[in-house]
């Protein structure tokens, strides 16, 4: 048995963090100088979440995982408590046109990203505990699939679809690994994307993201401006980029490039093989990550590992398809990269518990 945690792993996450940082003060100086008057605005925020995140990854790394499955209900009824006080006017504020955030002072808390922690803890305690009936429709698919839509109804309220898909995406593939039948999935996929499609339907803003991203030349000044202004960052800079702080796109003409389009500045900056760098950076992450999960004997720790490290490379590959046009914009960060507290302390947690399950590897 390891006595000391995956060290790979942990120096792959905090390069990502370095790299984050350092390329959150290039994207974002030109708007912060504009509209704060102070060019390191982003820079000194997210610095003070790197420093409590990774001082939180340190710390969780020494707390027995054991801990979250004995805690795991009252971990899920509290976040969906902050769930639910996150809809109501005068407690949840509003960003962006959605009601998804706490404001604590100058600083804004997500409680859906920890939502999403708490229901892949949940979900891994009741998996490890009902082996036998997961199989059964009634007995084990129903009680985890209404769960999971309950919290994916809450988030659709502020509304949030981006981190809605995450959520059940999450769920879908611990469900996949517990070895629930291939037709289970095939039906699930059906009903989900008449779903999809219908909460597209209903909003008017989904359905321009739509036709935005089948031609975004359709309305170049309006829901296409922002893939545009993405792909002319990715597109010409070749093997090397531009050079770091030499972005064009970032000067008015990417909106917010330091959140959601961060990998666009990247790819312009440091060209292909910048691009590289994060992709191997996320793949070791990967690596590791289903590594520590196969070499468990204990199953809660073999789903908990698994779930996180899949949350947080589906949450990459979301972000870095709608920057390259692969798919329609979601709103969704790219984890370790981009700028926002709520989104890298959840995530640098979640390392944490990785990190400690990962002393128990064989």
């Amino acid at each position: 048995m390891k006595k000391h945690f995956d060290l790979v792993l942990a120096i792959s996450v905090i390069l990502l963090v370095i790299i984050g940082l350092l390329m959150i003060y290039s994207a974002s100086y030109i708007w912060a100088d504009y509209k704060f008057h102070d060019s390191l605005h982003y820079l000194k925020y997210q610095a003070v979440f790197v420093s409590i995140g990774i001082t939180l990854m340190l710390i969780v790394s020494k707390i027995d995982y054991h801990l979250y499955e004995k805690y795991s209900n009252k971990i899920l009824l509290f976040c969906l408590l902050l769930l639910i006080l996150v809809l109501v006017p005068g407690i949840g504020i509003i960003r962006n046109g959605s009601r998804s955030w706490f404001g604590i002072g100058p600083f804004g808390i997500q409680p859906s990203e920890a939502a999403k922690l708490g229901l892949i803890i949940f979900t891994s305690k009741y998996l490890s505990r009902s082996e036998k009936e997961i199989k059964s429709l009634t007995k084990g698919i129903i009680p985890i699939l209404t769960i999971t839509l309950l919290f994916f109804g809450l988030i659709m309220l502020q509304p949030d679809l981006g981190t809605g898909m995450i959520l059940v995406i999450s769920i879908i593939s611990l469900l996949f690994i517990a070895g629930l039948n291939i037709r289970f999935f095939i039906i699930s996929g059906i009903i989900g994307l008449i779903g999809v499609v219908g909460l597209i339907l209903i909003a008017p803003y989904r359905l321009n993201r739509i036709t935005s991203f089948i031609d975004p030349w359709s309305d170049s000044l309006g829901t296409g401006f922002q893939i545009i202004q993405s792909l002319y960052a990715i597109g010409p800079e070749g093997l090397l980029g531009t050079g770091y702080l030499n972005s064009i796109q970032k000067h008015f003409y990417l909106p917010e490039p330091q959140t959601d389009f961060i990998f666009s500045i990247i790819a312009e900056e440091f060209g292909i093989l910048g691009t590289i760098v994060i992709v191997i950076l996320f793949g070791i992450i990967l690596y590791r990550g289903i590594r520590i999960s196969n070499k468990q004997t204990n199953t809660f720790a073999k789903y908990l590992s698994f779930g996180m490290t899949f949350q947080i490379l589906f949450q990459a590959i979301l972000n870095l398809s709608v920057v390259i046009g692969l798919i329609p914009v979601t709103g969704v960060t790219l984890p370790f990269l981009s700028y926002g507290g709520s989104s890298l302390l959840v995530s640098m947690v979640s390392i944490g518990i990785i990190l400690n399950i990962s002393k128990d590897t064989v």
